[in-house]
């Protein structure tokens, strides 16, 4: 699942120093990524029905974090091409807040993973099939939330763990299994976290449990600085999303989760009962957009945005063009 591609150490002293002093290495000033221009600015559909929203105001949501400002961004195109009138309300902190904005009618469509959901709001077990997982998060959060899932995305951005490509081979690390040996013998050793995932249910708690790790000092830090201190010996082990293009970038080794601990994270874009029943053309309208995201896709897509500080309203746009649905 990991991208290749690797960037000149020129280029990945220029990523650190750009990483360094964005949020989350989004680049982007709080409340999306379209700055100085309207979000339709520019925007011409092309196999999008150009009347299919045409008058209709849709709220984009999404969360902090470089993938999903461009899901964000993504939607925001697509509904512009389909003739909304579009706020960027992208780039609210967390699932739970992005959620909620989503349930209080502050947002009206944003991309969820069916393992957040699944787990961390509906508070069920992992599902480890991708298809049975998605359904049973559809059925059950409709009935039980009133929220409408479009269709899934093929990718999995699940959650892992990362160390330098040097200290893997040094220390033979490569699953998690390793990892937790590691610790265990080396109790001062330091792991890097993201805040939230210090106490979600799918998180750090659950993962030292699943493996039996009583070792290891935790730090809280931003995602964006955890791939940089990871990939500069400041963290042994660093929390990864695996579809985040600074992995391959930064010369991370993400580990194996041999314990299949972490549950899938497809991402489906979503929306409420009574918007869906208004405007059915919302989902309707991602859904050929969310069959092509595949895992290789999400990498390459994810890279030039967090690895080469590319906006995501830009990297958006050339790639809807490239598959026509922008002119």
């Amino acid at each position: 699942m990991l991208s290749s591609q690797r960037l000149t150490a020129v280029a990945v002293g220029t990523t650190t120093a750009v990483l360094a002093l964005t949020a989350c290495g989004s680049g982007l000033s709080a409340g999306g990524a379209d700055t100085g221009k309207g979000p339709c600015s520019g925007v011409k559909a092309g196999s999008v029905a150009p009347a299919a929203l045409k008058g209709v105001t849709v709220k984009v949501g999404s969360k902090e974090f470089d993938e999903q400002l461009l899901l964000g961004q993504l939607t925001v195109k697509m509904m512009c091409a389909a003739g909304a009138k579009v706020v960027d309300a992208t780039n609210s902190k967390g699932a739970s807040q992005t959620r909620a904005k989503l349930v209080r009618g502050e947002s009206d469509v944003y991309w969820e993973y069916t393992g957040t959901a699944w787990v961390d709001f509906l508070k069920q077990k992992p599902i480890f099939d991708a298809e049975k997982q998605y359904e049973a998060v559809k059925k059950m959060d409709l009935e039980k939330n009133g929220v409408v899932w479009g269709q899934r995305a093929p990718f999995n951005n699940t959650f892992a763990f990362a160390v330098a490509d040097d200290f893997a081979r040094k220390n033979n690390l490569k699953t998690d299994s390793d990892m937790a040996a590691y610790l265990n013998k080396n109790p001062s050793s330091k792991v890097c976290l993201e805040s939230e995932f210090l106490s979600r249910v799918d998180g750090y708690p659950g993962y030292k449990k699943a493996y039996g790790i009583t070792g290891g000092k935790t730090t809280s830090l931003g995602i964006g600085v955890v791939y940089t201190q990871t990939a500069q010996g400041g963290c042994d082990f660093g929390e990864v999303f695996t579809t985040d293009g600074r992995i391959g970038a930064l010369g991370l080794h993400a580990l194996d989760d041999d314990k299949s601990f972490f549950p899938i994270y497809n991402a489906v874009p979503q929306v409420m009962k009574e918007t869906d029943k208004e405007h059915p053309q919302i989902l309707e309208v991602l859904k050929p957009l969310a069959e092509l995201l595949t895992t290789e896709v999400m990498q390459e897509l994810n890279t030039r945005v967090s690895a080469k500080g590319e906006e995501p309203a830009d990297v958006a746009t050339d790639f809807l063009k490239e598959k026509g649905f922008l002119k």
